[in-house]
């Protein structure tokens, strides 16, 4: 009951003409036609970028990321759900995958984004709609904005009714209103676990009147100021009569196949060698006795799996501090528990291509989330550590870790990591179990790198193990490249 009624607090209509509306707003909706406006479609063409998992992590436009949305159309309605499932928001159109070196053309596919009404009780999902130019001004007038006079154009900030992050604290929209009257900025945060606090930013220009409704010719959207999305609109429908069709919710997707699920509790801890250890789950770590501390390979890809993987590394070594961390690269799915190691005190290993964008994020404002990071009151800077395409370390014990960059496809800063005492190879994304056609590609230039080196491993360790989970060896990988 309550995430309905998060959701209504915000998607219920407001007349325009309300008493605490101030007048940046009215005269906003006024000039764009939101006085009668309860839905919209709009469609074009567009352009989808890979935030968190781009070849390079500061690029997630880059060539081999971007799926272009040959036909794109998107619906919105401002109005209450009529039901949890009703969908509030979608979007669609047939896409054409990214040209992969190396990999055969992938076929055409469907882009599929929907919102429903229980979706739309969170924040993250409930931005899609109400920082939309028409659903800001209609948010803005429900929750008595603010406005201000800021370099020739009006500033209007308020925080929505109905929603709180975890940490307890509310979430704040910011919009941009020009000489015009017209929307062309709409910027929130939402919590996430790499970049923190997460700046969303969607940009609108070019506007036209279509039907009575000024509609951006053009959308950009942002994160971490890294554009991720655009889009460009050649006609829209205020009020569209086929509103159920256009909502309709597309057909279920064939079932994938299962996930190895993850062990419950404590995660299992496997010895490799003297003073190795594997610890287990979906995300495979490493723990290795230095000597005078502890290096921890992959912290996972949240809050939660680092701290167990922390916990599970000094209990199969204790009495040593976690020094540092190695992440094998930047995606955020491995990059998520980055903040618990920051905050568990340990410095972060990751490839030089890594360094700048990973530093940028974890040194941001982190208030929404309630986390290990965001619970520090001093705050660390200059903890990433970058390392170059091979880089030794060398414990108080004799233990030597070896660090070695393998370029691919998938990833221009991925880390392959090497125990030349227990003879082990571990990787990340680096499939040698079944492996799609865009996994294979990145698993050949991957072993192509590490034969140049002439690494005497005989077991491979992924950091997604196969499911299910059996020990790989050399000939493993070998009859998967082949």
């Amino acid at each position: 009951m309550m995430r309905r009624l998060a959701a209504a607090a915000l998607m219920a209509a407001v007349p325009l003409q309300a008493a605490a509306q101030t007048d940046a707003v009215s005269a906003a909706a006024e000039a764009m036609g939101v006085e009668t406006l309860d839905s919209i479609t709009y469609s074009g063409t567009a352009r989808s970028g890979a935030f968190g998992q781009s070849k390079a992590i500061g690029d997630p436009m880059t060539t081999v990321n971007v799926t272009r949305i040959t036909t794109y159309t998107r619906t919105v309605t401002f109005a209450p759900p009529a039901s949890e499932t009703a969908l509030v928001s979608r979007a669609t159109g047939p896409t054409q995958p990214p040209t992969v070196p190396g990999v055969a053309p992938q076929p055409p596919g469907v882009f599929n984004q929907n919102v429903s009404g229980a979706q739309a009780a969170s924040w993250a999902q409930a931005l899609n709609i109400w920082t939309t130019p028409w659903g800001f001004l209609k948010s803005a007038a429900a929750n008595n904005a603010a406005p201000r006079a800021e370099g020739g154009q009006q500033v209007v900030t308020f925080s929505p009714a109905g929603f709180r992050s975890p940490s307890g604290q509310a979430y704040t929209v910011t919009g941009y209103i020009n000489a015009q009257n017209l929307v062309t900025k709409v910027e929130t945060r939402v919590e996430h676990p790499v970049a923190g606090d997460l700046l969303v930013e969607f940009e609108y220009s070019g506007y036209r009147n279509m039907s009575g409704v000024q509609v951006p010719a053009r959308i950009v959207q942002k994160q971490a100021g890294m554009t991720t999305f655009e889009a460009t609109i050649a006609a829209a429908t205020p009020n569209p009569a086929n509103l159920s069709e256009l909502l309709a919710p597309p057909p279920a997707p064939a079932p994938a196949a299962a996930a190895a699920p993850a062990p419950a509790g404590a995660p299992p801890v496997d010895r490799l060698g003297e003073g190795a250890f594997k610890i287990g789950g979906n995300y495979q770590s490493l723990a290795i006795d230095m000597g005078d501390h502890i290096l921890v390979v992959e912290c996972g890809q949240g809050d939660a799996r680092a701290q167990a993987v922390f916990a599970a590394a000094r209990q199969a070594i204790p009495g040593k501090p976690i020094r540092f961390v190695v992440n094998s690269h930047p995606h955020f799915d491995h990059a998520g528990g980055l903040g618990a190691a920051v905050a568990e005190g340990a410095t972060i290993l990751s490839h030089a291509n890594n360094e700048a964008v990973l530093e940028r994020l974890l040194s941001g404002p982190r208030a929404l989330s309630g986390d290990a990071l965001s619970r520090l009151s001093n705050r660390r800077t200059d903890v990433v550590q970058p390392v170059g395409d091979r880089d030794v370390r060398r414990g108080t014990n004799g233990r030597i870790v070896e660090l070695h960059r393998v370029p691919n496809e998938h990833t221009d800063g991925m880390l392959a990591v090497y125990l030349p005492a227990d003879k082990v190879v571990w990787t990340a994304d680096l499939m040698a179990v079944n492996p799609n056609p865009v996994q294979l590609g990145a698993l050949r230039s991957s072993v192509d790198a590490l034969d140049r080196l002439n690494l005497d491993y005989s077991t491979w360790i992924q950091a997604h193990p196969p499911n299910p989970d059996r020990p790989l060896t050399k000939a493993d990988v070998m009859a998967a490249v082949k």
